[in-house]
This record gives C-alpha cells, sequence and structure tokens, in this order.
C-alpha cells in the first residue's frame, strides 16, 4: 500500500471540492502538477485513472489521492453511469510518499516537555493516509463530503469556511482510519449498512421495524449503532438526507416547493416546510431565493 506521510501542524487545509456525474463514456481529465492534492471518492461505477506508472480502479466505496506533483491521466473512459466526489486539498508543512505505513515514535509527554524547557515549543508528528483505499465507512464519508460541497453555497462567510475546515479534518481521520487492518467494527457495519439502506430508499415511507427487516438487525440495535457513528437516530439520519436532497433540487432546478417536497419523501408541502425551516433556520423558498443562481 503507498501512504502518504504528513508532517503536522500546520494541519492539511481544505481549498474547495464538488460532486460529479459522469455518464459511461466519459473520461478523467489528464493534468500534470497541479500543485495541489486531488482527493476522489467514487459513490457508484467505476473511475480508470493512472498516476505516472501506476494505474488504479477507483470502484464504489473507494477513495484515491492524486499526488500535486505527478502526472495523472485517464486509462479508460468510465464503463458505466459513475459519480463522485472530487476535492482539493493542500499542506504546507512537509510530505513525503512510501510504499508501507511507518511506526511513529514516541512524542515526549508533558512533563517531559517542562523538564527540558521545550513545553512552550510546538511538537510536530505524522499523519499517515493511504493513497488509495476501500474506505471502512463509505456512508460516513460521503456523508461528510456531502456537508462540505453544500457549504460551498455559502462559503462567503468566515463561519463557514471554518467549519468546512472543521469537517475536512474529519474527512482526513476517516481515510487514515481505512488503512486499520482489523476492518470496520460490528457496530460500524450495522450503521452503514441502515445509512445505505435509507439513501438508497430515502422517497418511501418507512417504519424501524421495516428498516430492521431490510438490514437484518434489531431496530434497538440499529439506533445504538447509527447514534455511535453518526451521532444521531436513523430517522434523523434519514430527515437530515432529505433535506439536503431538497435544497439541491432548490438551487437546481425550478420545481415547485410541494413537488420538491413529494420528490424527497414528503407527503405534506406543510410538514416538509416545518421541518426545512427546523434544520435550516430558514423557508425552502426563502433558501432558494437566497442560493439559487442565475
Amino acid at each position: 500500500m503507498t501512504i502518504i506521510h504528513m508532517t503536522v501542524p500546520p494541519l492539511p487545509h481544505y481549498i474547495i471540492g464538488g460532486f460529479a456525474d459522469a455518464p459511461a463514456g466519459r473520461k478523467h481529465p489528464s493534468r500534470r502538477n497541479i500543485g495541489v492534492f486531488d482527493l476522489l471518492v467514487v459513490t457508484k461505477g467505476c473511475l480508470y485513472i493512472g498516476e505516472e506508472e501506476r494505474q488504479y480502479e477507483v470502484s464504489g466505496g473507494h477513495a484515491l489521492i492524486l499526488r500535486p506533483d505527478a502526472y495523472h491521466y485517464a486509462t479508460h473512459a468510465c464503463r458505466e453511469a459513475t459519480t463522485y466526489f472530487w476535492l482539493h486539498f493542500q499542506t504546507i508543512s512537509d510530505w513525503c510518499v512510501c510504499e508501507r505505513s511507518e511506526a511513529q515514535p514516541p512524542l515526549a509527554g508533558t512533563s517531559e516537555r517542562m523538564l527540558s524547557g521545550n513545553f512552550y515549543t510546538m511538537q510536530t508528528f505524522t499523519k499517515q493516509l493511504p493513497q488509495f483505499a476501500k474506505l471502512l465507512q463509505p456512508s460516513k464519508l460521503e456523508s461528510l463530503l456531502r456537508q462540505l460541497v453544500q457549504l460551498n453555497l455559502n462559503d462567503h462567510i468566515p463561519s463557514v469556511k471554518w467549519k468546512q475546515q472543521l469537517i475536512f479534518q474529519e474527512v482526513i481521520e476517516q481515510l487514515s482510519a481505512s488503512m486499520e487492518a482489523q476492518g470496520p467494527s460490528p457496530s460500524a457495519l450495522c450503521a452503514e449498512k441502515a445509512a445505505s439502506y435509507l439513501r438508497e430508499h430515502y422517497r418511501e415511507d418507512m417504519t424501524a421495524k421495516e428498516l430492521g427487516e431490510a438490514v437484518n438487525f434489531h431496530p434497538v440495535y440499529i439506533a445504538r449503532c447509527m447514534q455511535k457513528e453518526f451521532g444521531c437516530a436513523p430517522f434523523d439520519y434519514l430527515m437530515h438526507f432529505r433535506i439536503e436532497q431538497a435544497k439541491l433540487l432548490l438551487v437546481q432546478t425550478d420545481l415547485a416547493v410541494a413537488l420538491i417536497a413529494e420528490e424527497v419523501g414528503f407527503n405534506h408541502a406543510a410538514y416538509f416546510a416545518s421541518c426545512f425551516a427546523r434544520y435550516e433556520g430558514i423557508s425552502p423558498r426563502k433558501y432558494r431565493q437566497r442560493f439559487s443562481h442565475g
């Protein structure tokens, strides 16, 4: 496994990201020495990409980090409809690429630093990221990336920029965790399976019992696992996902609010409007007026 070693602090920082929908026949662009890291996280289909002499097939649930100092290119066009997140980030600290993970030397503890007189000296350490990896928790990482991309709509506000950097550090942690050899825990597997099902069926009415039957876990266990892994109950996760889909439709289409409500799984437009306002602090119509382009 190729490992990217980054010295921190300073922390790597998010620059910009987006979501791409590539039909069959489209190729990823070829570029040389772009000056930033390019993270690709595929949610469906497959990207066929080479970097220098190496070639990768990045299928759903996998991530690839393209280096800022290398030549990368498409080895094949997409053979099926492919969706993926892309994200540019950079670090101003030292970094290098190795072919294996390395044990980290222990850092001096607080008491040792006080005795040595180096208490106020910033300590650096190495953060290791897999260049290419099967993700431990693809739904969790996708949720973080979706938040990052959504925040682009309002990233002229300093507090939003700050929130993006905080979310990006969680993205880095998820990528780093994908190096763990032992694989995901049983609770992570359960949460991932439930989250995946909820996202695939978010337009449908659903009960806790039906979710449990669909993913073959007890509803109470599902709720406990999702609370641990995602920080929310299953139907809070579902509601948040529906609202995120609605926000995209409000900005990217001219559909009436009532139709958008129906499209994302709400039976009543008024209930949709109240839920949207509770989550976003603004009505769907005002959200559209504020963020629509053109």
